[in-house]
């Protein structure tokens, strides 16, 4: 097995994240510049059009990614063509799998305040963050989770009188909030 299967098997090489970053980037400065074009990009009678700056900076961004793609990509070819070292390690897999494991939980309670709102969701992610990756009980995890949020449900609504997003379905409805 030689070096570019090994660092393969062990994660993400840091060529493979280059070229996706590059990518994303890609498609974002195309989606600004085409909206930016649309809500007009160019020099007016009485200044810049409100799509002006968005418009090159997007440009700007568009460039630097397909910059990045052709070093990446003449990088690799030169490298065919070389007894080069093959590109780093950007993740391992067990690695990536511990950023997973907050980040997928993260995602999901942004989903949730849109629905249940803030203060459902964040005692229910609270609560379960503390159960699954502190092992605490599922009473204590409860309690903290529920506590926090009515502490802050008090600091807000009642002290400062700054009501916090409730979500679609408004689960504190019932309360007079």
């Amino acid at each position: 097995m030689d070096d570019q299967e090994t660092a393969d098997d062990a994660g993400i090489s840091t060529r493979t994240m280059e070229i996706v970053v590059a990518l994303v980037l890609l498609a974002l400065s195309a989606l600004v510049v085409y909206d930016s074009y649309r809500l007009g990009s160019k020099w007016g009678n009485d200044g810049p059009q409100s799509g002006y700056f968005p418009f090159y900076i997007g440009l700007l961004l568009g460039v630097a990614s397909l910059a990045t793609l052709v070093r990446v990509f003449l990088t690799q070819w030169r490298r065919d063509g070389k007894a080069t070292a093959p590109p780093g390690l950007f993740v391992e897999w067990g690695q990536l799998k511990l950023v997973l494991s907050v980040l997928v939980p993260a995602v999901v309670y942004v989903l949730a305040v849109q629905l249940v709102g803030m203060y459902v969701a964040s005692a229910v992610y609270i609560m379960l963050f503390m159960r699954w990756l502190g092992h605490y009980s599922w009473v204590k995890s409860a309690a903290i989770g529920f506590g926090v949020s009515a502490a802050i449900f008090v600091l807000f609504e009642i002290w400062f009188k700054v009501p916090l997003f409730k979500g679609a379905y408004d689960a504190l409805a019932w309360l007079g909030y």
